[in-house]
This record gives C-alpha cells, sequence and structure tokens, in this order.
C-alpha cells in the first residue's frame, strides 16, 4: 500500500520586499532609498565625488522630496553613502 504524505500547515506569506531596493526616508528636503549591492545593476555617476558606482556597489539614491518618485521627470540622483553623509552633513 502507498505511503501518504502528511500535509503540514500552510505557512503564512512573508511580508514581501520594499520596491526597488529599499525603505523611502526622508532627509532635510530630500526623499533618500538605500540601494543593496544586488539590487544596484547599472553604473551611475556620484555627484559628490564624481567617480562611478558601478554595479554591485550599495549607494542611495535621493530626490527632492517635493517630487514624485514615480514621475519620469523626478531628478533623482545616485550617491555613494559616505559621498551622501558627507555632503548632509555640510549643509545640516
Amino acid at each position: 500500500m502507498a505511503r501518504r504524505s502528511r500535509r503540514h500547515p500552510a505557512r503564512p506569506a512573508p511580508a514581501p520586499p520594499p520596491l526597488r531596493g529599499g525603505w523611502v526616508r526622508e532627509e532635510d528636503g530630500w526623499r533618500v532609498r538605500s540601494i543593496s549591492g544586488t539590487a544596484a545593476t547599472k553604473t551611475y555617476r556620484c555627484p559628490g565625488c564624481h567617480q562611478e558606482i558601478v554595479p554591485g556597489t550599495p549607494h542611495v539614491v535621493a530626490w527632492p522630496a517635493d517630487e514624485v518618485e514615480d514621475d519620469d521627470n523626478v531628478e533623482r540622483r545616485h550617491w555613494h553613502t559616505g559621498c551622501w553623509r558627507r555632503e548632509r552633513g555640510r549643509s545640516g
């Protein structure tokens, strides 16, 4: 006679991950999103040091708080995390 597999109670689904790399926070009139190394798939130029942010590098994306994130015309900038912190420390 064939054995029946045991049914385990269904586990609740895990919470969905944050969209596009991280949660958005506000800092001094800017919206900021942290991007993990695995989510960083393009090369960008950091406005703080003018060096490349290569794929796989964790970094932050910032845009003015009064602009809507999903708007195609929003002025998003990709920063090295350290450059962003230095820049915010200077202006704060």
